[in-house]
């Protein structure tokens, strides 16, 4: 070993251990404060302990606050932020060998769903055409690929992480979708599922739409579906529940043989046109 890679290397355990102990208290408190159900109209909004974490970690961020609390700064610097990018990704294995080990027992489960649960992955496609043309206005690049192929949920982190690496312009864009959806999205969902009733289509056909492949989404959904429609409240419970693990599953490879091909596909077809002037990253 050089001495240019002892120089490098030193000090990395102190990092690690503050990193470590700083996510151990942000889980604690969250936890502490448990979930938390706001009624608003037929909808309601839901507020889970990733909401909270999430907004705590933006808080103690250095590069969100600027110039943080000295108390902070001695815990979360950028070397912290650093590492904790990398980390995510390794977070995430777990997750994917939970998607893999489902794959097996539910392939009966997924056969007798029929069409309607199986295709219901390709309307995904339509909401790309809509998205990435909307992120290309904005201004984005490569970062439009990655925040339009999905909804952005932990198997998309994990194929976008393993294609391009989190810390690329594709992983940036995921990522920003999937903390508009973790803050944003179990409020946006609470109030549509109460108020989807209103638009005349069949309660169960709402269900199966409640099952996005997000399970705190999937829940402020179907709950305000269900209170609004009581008396279908456990077969809408079932529903959403099915069609959520469903999406999980076939909405891995959703991405990665559909979705994401036919993003950059539309991409190379649309940013030169978009932005014209522009040079395609």
């Amino acid at each position: 070993m050089s001495e240019s890679d002892v120089i490098e290397t030193r000090g990395r355990f102190s990092i690690h251990f503050k990193l470590y102990i700083t996510v151990l208290i942000m889980v604690v408190i969250t936890e502490f404060i448990g979930i938390h159900k706001i009624p608003v109209g037929p909808g309601t909004i839901v507020l889970l302990p990733m909401l909270y974490a999430v907004i705590i970690g933006i808080l103690i961020t250095p590069q969100v606050l600027g110039k943080p609390i000295k108390i902070l700064q001695k815990v979360i610097s950028s070397k912290e932020v650093e590492l904790a990018g990398g980390i995510v990704m390794i977070s995430l294995l777990p997750l994917g060998v939970k998607y893999g080990t489902l794959v097996g027992p539910a392939v009966e489960k997924i056969v007798k769903a029929g069409p309607a649960f199986l295709l219901q992955e390709l309307g995904n496609l339509g909401t790309i055409m809509i998205a990435l043309p909307i992120a290309l206005l904005l201004g984005l690049k490569r970062e439009a690929v990655g925040a339009s192929v999905s909804i952005c949920r932990e198997p998309t982190l994990g194929v976008i992480g393993g294609r391009y690496g989190i810390s690329s312009a594709e992983g940036t864009g995921t990522l920003g979708t999937y903390l508009v959806g973790t803050i944003f999205g179990t409020i946006f969902f609470g109030i549509l599922g109460g108020m989807a009733v209103l638009t005349g289509l069949h309660p169960y056909a709402l269900a199966m739409a409640c099952g996005i492949g997000s399970a705190s989404m999937m829940t402020a959904s179907s709950a305000s579906l269900a209170t609004a429609v009581p008396a279908m409240k456990e077969t809408i419970l079932a529903y959403a529940a099915t069609s959520n693990l469903l999406t999980g599953i076939t909405g891995l490879y959703s991405v990665v043989f559909l979705a994401l091909p036919f993003t950059n596909w539309l991409y190379k077809k649309l940013q030169p046109r978009i932005q014209k002037g522009k040079e395609a990253v």
